[in-house]
């Protein structure tokens, strides 16, 4: 199984509203968990974020 890489941009600042970091669009347990997740966690975390970001994009 190939490694997941963070989707880290280095921006690393929380939206308060919305409790997503303002670069990669992962929530706050995401983050902190982000390290100890497995592989099919952190794909299930990079899908959710992807949504997020589209969702930021469109408002």
């Amino acid at each position: 199984m190939a490694h997941v890489d963070s989707p880290c941009t280095g921006v690393c600042e929380l939206d308060l509203e919305t409790d997503w970091c303002k670069g990669c669009f992962r929530t706050r347990d995401e983050v902190a968990t982000w390290s100890l997740a497995s592989d099919d966690q952190k794909k299930s975390i990079l899908i959710n974020a992807s949504a997020r970001r589209s969702h930021a994009v469109k408002n």
